[in-house]
């Protein structure tokens, strides 16, 4: 009998002033046995923490990983080892979901690689944790939190997340294998001065552009462009057939530019030093 591994994932990321620091919660099943990770990502540096299991519930969203706590309502951290101390708390208020599932319809299609979620484009975070001796004071702070599950990361992908003047976008753009085939899935979401602005595949986007830190996609008279200017990747742990065998490399907050137009007119335009970026798309 074929072994089909599983995964599930949980990114959390909270930014202020000139910091950003993500945590990924992670379930993976894979040679008939369970396992967990907690990894971080900070500016300067990545963390992974392996566990024996954690615990969750959907609705509302809480992730239990040893003695830290990752949820809807915040982050409780409480973990030591040789190598890596967490303490702290933060609370997470205003949250802004998005208006439907981001998979669409596709959300009812069996067999899929991988499923993305998006639980919160932008919120509102208060509090302060330490890592290792690195404190993070969040006043007024800025979130984000999305998830993944199924059995592996696409083998080509681009994704993107930045919060920026109370507004949110993410991307992500993937070469997706199904029953025996190919095809280029999209998924986005520009939130601006509180209107929702969906770009997916199901809803007739395409590529128009991919090159090397590069990419543009088109949705009737809708243009989306994100390009990685300057990297600050440190490797992460990705699944493979449930497996985190694999290796990416993600900015947590880098230099990107980010074009988002309508018949040509620039709705917003900007570069950022606060962007997170994987360009896994050679």
């Amino acid at each position: 009998m074929v072994n089909i591994g599983y995964f599930k994932g949980w990114y959390f990321k909270c930014s202020t002033g000139d910091k950003t620091i993500a945590f990924i919660t992670a379930y993976h099943y894979t040679n008939n046995k369970n396992s967990a990770s907690l990894q971080i990502i900070t500016d300067d540096e990545a963390f992974n923490v392996p566990f024996d299991r954690l615990e969750y519930t959907k609705k509302p969203l809480c992730v239990k990983i040893g003695n830290c706590i990752f949820s809807e309502r915040g982050i409780n951290l409480d973990f030591q080892s040789d190598d890596l101390t967490l303490k702290g708390a933060l609370d997470f208020e205003d949250f802004s979901p998005i208006g439907y599932d981001i998979m669409g319809p596709f959300k009812y299609v069996p067999f899929m690689q991988c499923r993305h979620s998006v639980y919160s484009m932008c919120h509102k975070i208060n509090g302060q944790i330490k890592v290792n001796d690195q404190p993070y004071k969040f006043e007024n702070g800025i979130g984000y939190i999305e998830g993944d599950r199924g059995r592996s990361f696409p083998k080509k992908y681009i994704w993107t997340q930045c919060c920026f003047e109370n507004n949110s976008l993410m991307l992500s753009v993937a070469d997706i294998p199904f029953l025996g085939f190919h095809f280029t899935g999209i998924i986005g979401v520009i939130l601006l001065d509180g209107k929702e602005y969906r770009i997916a595949t199901y809803l007739g986007a395409r590529i128009k552009q991919v090159e090397k830190n590069t990419v543009t996609v088109k949705q009737g008279n809708f243009e989306f462009t994100a390009k990685l200017l300057n990297k600050n990747a440190h490797p992460l742990a990705a699944p493979t057939n449930g497996n985190m065998c694999r290796t990416i490399h993600e900015s947590a907050a880098c230099e990107a530019y980010y074009r988002f137009s309508h018949k040509g007119r620039a709705l917003c335009e900007f570069t950022t030093d606060k962007a997170s970026f994987e360009f896994e798309y050679n």
